[in-house]
């Protein structure tokens, strides 16, 4: 006989649900849709996975990748975006078929226990970097208001000069080619034709920033240090988005999230497609067919100088398609969806088998759906930054990063780029911060019950939980940020932390498959050896991604 609803096999009660999303409590029971247009209106949690995802992860850290790698790591943003998707279908089938969340679930994974187990205090490790992930992301929508609405202007006037770290490697390749020394001749004619535009670039804009500029580049020269000042331009900003995403967290609660989130996305993300196609029927900036095909070579890009793009694609790996906390905030919105609810309470029953078939099968579609719309826009930010920042070896980065994100685009739209991309980049970067504080509130409800520190059933007390971290959350962020934190190195910091614990993740996939699994739910036999591909595909990320970070903390990097 099936057990029910939130127990494992010896009857041990993992039930944290609250009435209104338990399918133990009955009344929600509905039969699943079997058209396309039916299906498709019951399409959601993946949407709003995808707006949580396209701000930090494509935006900014693919971006990144690309303006510092080139096309070289197109096979690796590729696979990124395309493996996840099976252990993120397995963790909703799990959650549909047992009606618990995530945390609830992987405590159960065989291991190492403190209370709770071992995933579980790694799940804590990785929500503690997230603040500081979380903290880049509204600071980012700070900069990119600050921008676009200067209230006393300091930061757009701050961002305008060459930042202290972009000067050094100016005036080291500069003195290298003209010294005409090993560092430079031991350079391919490629990279040194990258750095020469770059060098051409930065010229430009001192000469066109004037006296002040000039200055600061030899201050950088004669040994010391530029050092960029505090603004409060973009701190007053991000505050504002802070307030006002607890204000809709409270106030709103699951469609709300995922209509605001959608609209967003779909609409920068459009945006961007139309920038890419632009950029490759121009005769500067287009990437030949024989580019993208070296893109998906499996080749490793070189390090040029200090700057290591193998390192923020290993980072970045973690957080574009669905991140480690995407995976576990996914059931989540699959449980205020209602999918395990209209399922019903898991019986011996056909009737539950049928349903819980049928809901799964759109919990894929909503899976897929996603999938489509993040390795799109994802391939998108990619090109982009290979496409413009990297040929004109920009780097995105620290108070400088929105400012130079937004140079992709002007190539394109000229004068109104920035109008364009700016608004744009408060659009997603908003997006991702007010999705991700909504999982978060959920999360950190649910961890309080997993770690016993609160009553798991209450629905008074839940919903209580969850308005209260909805608050905390975007005020922490906030003040994470207003700490001066680098906003590129919050997010990629969080991003090899999520790397390393996607392979935990996907050995919770497979224990749920092949121990827990509803025999009357269970997959095809292609989607095992898919699966077991995908969690072979993340241990060796994971397992590849921490290597590296061990040489980078002993100065073998």
């Amino acid at each position: 006989m099936s057990q029910p609803n939130g127990t494992d096999a010896n009857g041990t009660d993992h039930d944290t649900l609250p009435p209104s999303l338990d399918p133990a409590a009955g009344g929600g029971v509905q039969e699943p849709p079997t058209d396309f247009w039916g299906i498709v209106g019951k399409l959601g949690p993946g949407l709003i996975i995808a707006g949580s995802i396209v701000g930090s992860g494509e935006l900014i850290a693919t971006t990144k990748t690309g303006a510092q790698a080139g096309i070289a790591l197109l096979w690796l943003i590729l696979i990124g975006c395309l493996i996840k998707v099976f252990v993120q279908i397995e963790l909703g089938r799990y959650t549909i078929g047992h009606g618990q969340t995530t945390l609830a679930a992987l405590d159960q994974v065989p291991g190492p226990r403190l209370g709770v187990n071992w995933i579980i205090w790694s799940w804590l490790a990785m929500m503690l970097l997230g603040l500081g992930q979380l903290g880049g992301i509204v600071g980012g929508v700070g900069q990119a208001a600050a921008l676009s609405f200067p209230i006393t202007g300091d930061y757009r006037h701050a961002v305008q000069l060459p930042s202290n770290a972009e000067t050094k490697r100016y005036l080291k390749w500069n003195d290298a080619r003209e010294g005409d020394t090993a560092d430079w001749t031991a350079l391919s004619v490629t990279q040194q034709e990258r750095i020469e535009r770059g060098q051409r670039s930065f010229e430009t804009r001192v000469e066109e920033l004037g006296s002040e500029a000039e200055q600061a580049v030899a201050m950088v020269r004669d040994g010391g240090t530029f050092i960029d000042p505090t603004t409060y331009d973009d701190r007053i900003w991000a505050g504002l988005f802070a307030a006002l995403t607890a204000g809709v967290l409270v106030v709103g609660r699951y469609r709300l999230i995922q209509n605001v989130s959608t609209a967003l996305v779909v609409t920068f993300t459009f945006v961007t497609i139309g920038n890419v196609i632009s950029l490759q029927m121009s005769d500067d900036f287009s990437i030949p067919v024989a580019d993208y095909l070296h893109g998906l070579s499996f080749r490793l890009p070189e390090a040029i100088g200090d700057i290591s793009p193998l390192a923020t694609a290993l980072a970045t790996f973690g957080i574009i398609g669905v991140g480690a906390s995407e995976l576990f905030a996914y059931p989540y919105w699959c449980l205020e969806k209602g999918y395990a609810r209209f399922a019903g309470p898991r019986t011996d029953s056909e009737d539950w088998a049928r349903r819980a078939r049928g809901w799964m099968r759109v919990m894929r579609y909503d899976a897929y759906a996603s999938m489509v719309i993040y390795t799109i826009a994802t391939l998108a930010f990619f090109v982009m930054g290979v496409a413009v920042l990297y040929n004109e070896g920009r780097d995105p980065d620290g108070m400088r990063m929105v400012n130079t994100l937004a140079r992709a685009y002007v190539p394109v739209f000229g004068a109104y780029a920035k109008w364009i991309f700016l608004i744009g980049a408060i659009a997603v970067l908003y997006s991702t911060f007010l999705v991700a504080s909504a999982g978060n509130a959920r999360m950190w409800t649910d961890a309080l019950k997993v770690f016993g520190l609160m009553k798991k059933n209450d629905q008074k007390l839940h919903d209580r939980s969850v308005t209260i971290f909805s608050v905390l959350m975007p005020a922490t962020c906030f003040a994470v940020f207003c700490t001066g934190i680098n906003p590129v190195t919050a997010i990629l910091l969080s991003g090899a932390m999520q790397a390393l614990l996607l392979p935990m993740i996907g050995i919770g996939a497979l224990y749920f498959r092949y121990t827990r699994t509803d025999e009357r739910i269970r997959p095809t036999l292609l989607w095992d050896v898919m699966l077991i591909i995908s969690c072979v595909g993340l241990l060796i990320a994971g397992c590849w991604g921490c290597y590296k970070q061990v040489l980078k903390l002993t100065g073998g990097f």
